[in-house]
């Protein structure tokens, strides 16, 4: 098996996902995993994993985000962002 393989079965297998590393370095030792794996789970440290696997970091975005409330146009009386009405003009008005 290869390494994602390897991951996977212990992921679907709780007794292997909880199980101490002693006993699931054995069990990584029969199945001939690689190194990387193999020193993931003995030493608790994934960063040789990382590598073979050719991790990558993502660093978030940098953007700006948009304006905050205080920075929004002013709102009607009643705050439901809608301009105050006007009543309508004379001489104009539903037909």
């Amino acid at each position: 098996m290869d390494t994602i393989e390897l991951l996977e079965a212990i992921g679907r297998n709780a007794s292997l996902r909880h199980a101490p590393a002693a006993d699931l370095s054995q069990v990584l030792e029969r199945a001939q995993a690689s190194d990387a794996l193999k020193a993931a789970v003995a030493l608790g440290d994934s960063m040789q994993l990382a590598r073979e696997l050719g991790h990558k970091s993502m660093e978030p975005p940098q953007i700006i985000m948009g304006p905050a409330h205080e920075d929004e146009p002013d709102q009607g009386e009643d705050g439901d962002g809608e301009a105050p009405r006007q009543p309508p003009s004379p001489g104009v008005g539903p037909a």
